[in-house]
């Protein structure tokens, strides 16, 4: 099981906000409703009992209630390897990549270029490498490939080359429908697939109140298939939801447990995650942002409704608004991914790598943000206090003036006590001078050079890369 830490230190919601949140969330449920494109999902609704009335479905709070009972409360991502599987249940966290990025920053040039299978290919062997990066939510378009080639491409590559959980979202019915039967074929048949789903996948709704017809079918395809998925919406403060973080809150829930209700109504018992990828809107610029501390905020409070209903959560943090890796990049991506995963989110994706708005991928950001992901990695661990962390027998011996250097019990608790960095500079500035000066971007992109040359994880045997490739000859690229 990879390693995680229990969040839920951070309450910005107390008991009775949260229930308002709740009864606001039927309220829109009930007399607003969801417009639904999928003529199948208004079929189902109808059948489940909601109202429908043209594409508006409205759902009661008792269909609500009963969707929340039949999902399940701990969902379980695996890994190919058991080491990897994610316990996903209360508060327990987890980070790792997400978004769907166009381009990336070219570890040769350092400039900005088009995506392509092998940044799909190292992203994932990258992945797989980072210690404290938990899962691989392919984050990268590949555009050297016919679109109608993106999906079966991004999971082949993703799946060949970690041994972590991997998600996606999708663009065409085919590509799902392969993407699945490439993860069948490497489990080995659909119903290992299904007793140890290694691969998930995501159907975001659209802000405000919307089921888009082809994510809808898609969510559809894959509940019947009993595989885990995601059900993220995405409202923007002031343009796609109200501008107060509560108003945003609320239509998030509205809309991502309507998903619920569906992918329970296809399947009941279907593993579902709660979702949010809510940020604001830039009222002076009027774009889309990423690294703002409101969107850490809607999504940790989003973290408090996921435990009120029992729900594991996907959400976002750890992005930023920045071109490059400079403080901004930092402290952006440290602060919205503490916030989220002290409020004990489940599953924080786009917590590695993304910069500009979730536009760009930055390879030494994926270095520099494990490293982050570390340190609040620490801050849950807490302060343990008992008598023998707390010393007064070592303080007694030891006395005054002395020193704790050579003592058995700093021996005993140092590797435990302390996170010991790998990007961040402790030296002094003659040493530090003495090697070139680097600043933490230029010793991130070492890291990456050194970890690309040598980590070539082998999820999948050659053979059965092999038999894959020849059945789906649109897989372009070059094995490692």
């Amino acid at each position: 099981m990879f390693p995680a830490l229990k969040g839920g230190q951070l309450s910005l919601l107390n008991q009775k906000q949260i229930a308002q949140v709740h009864e606001a969330t039927i309220e829109i449920l009930e007399e607003v409703g969801i417009k639904v494109k999928s003529e199948k999902a208004r079929e189902i609704f109808a059948q489940g009992g909601a109202a429908v009335e043209g594409e508006i479905v409205k759902i009661s709070a008792s269909m609500l209630e009963a969707a929340i009972k039949s999902a399940p409360s701990k969902v379980i991502l695996y890994g190919q390897e058991e080491k990897n599987d994610l316990h996903l249940e209360k508060n327990r966290t987890h980070l790792g990549t997400g978004g769907t990025v166009l381009y990336a920053l070219d570890l040769d040039k350092g400039k900005k270029r088009k995506t392509n299978t092998h940044d799909v290919r190292d992203i994932a062997r990258m992945v797989d490498y980072l210690d404290n990066v938990s899962f691989y939510v392919i984050n990268t378009y590949p555009t050297d490939v016919p679109d109608e080639a993106a999906d079966v491409n991004r999971f082949y590559w993703a799946l060949t080359n970690t041994t972590k959980h991997v998600m996606g979202g999708m663009y065409t019915m085919e590509g799902l429908k392969n993407a699945i039967k490439i993860a069948e074929t490497i489990a080995g048949s659909p119903q290992k697939l299904r007793e140890r789903p290694f691969v998930s996948f995501i159907t975001l709704m659209v802000s405000p109140l919307v089921m888009d017809g082809l994510y809808t079918d898609f969510l559809i395809e894959v509940a019947g298939k009993g595989l885990p998925l995601a059900i993220p919406s995405e409202p923007l403060n002031g343009a796609t939801s109200p501008v107060t973080l509560a108003g945003t809150i609320a239509i998030n829930n509205a809309e991502s447990l309507a998903g619920i209700v569906l992918a329970q109504l296809v399947n009941p018992g279907t593993p579902v995650l709660f979702g949010s990828t809510s940020s604001i809107m830039d009222m002076s610029q009027g774009f889309y942002v990423a690294g703002c501390i409101e969107s850490a905020m809607v999504n940790a409070g989003l973290a408090q409704m996921a435990q009120y209903y029992e729900l594991p959560m996907y959400g976002t943090a750890g992005m930023s608004d920045s071109k490059t890796n400079d403080s901004q990049a930092g402290y952006e991506s440290a602060l919205t991914a503490m916030t989220v995963a002290l409020a004990g989110c489940n599953y924080i994706h786009d917590a590695v790598g993304l910069l500009e708005m979730c536009q760009v991928f930055s390879y030494e950001k994926m270095v520099i943000d494990n490293e982050i992901i570390g340190n609040i990695f620490r801050v849950m661990q807490g302060i343990e206090v008992n008598e023998d962390t707390l010393a007064v027998a070592r303080i007694k011996e030891v006395g005054p003036a002395g020193h704790f250097l050579a003592d058995p019990h700093t021996v005993k608790y140092v590797r435990k006590e302390f996170f010991f960095p790998r990007v961040s500079d402790r030296r002094t500035r003659i040493a530090w001078e003495e090697v070139g000066c680097p600043e933490a971007k230029d010793r991130a992109h070492g890291m990456v050079r050194d970890i690309l040359a040598v980590h070539k994880p082998a999820p999948v045997s050659p053979g059965l890369k092999a038999r894959i490739r020849e059945e789906f000859p649109e897989i372009k690229g070059e094995e490692i």
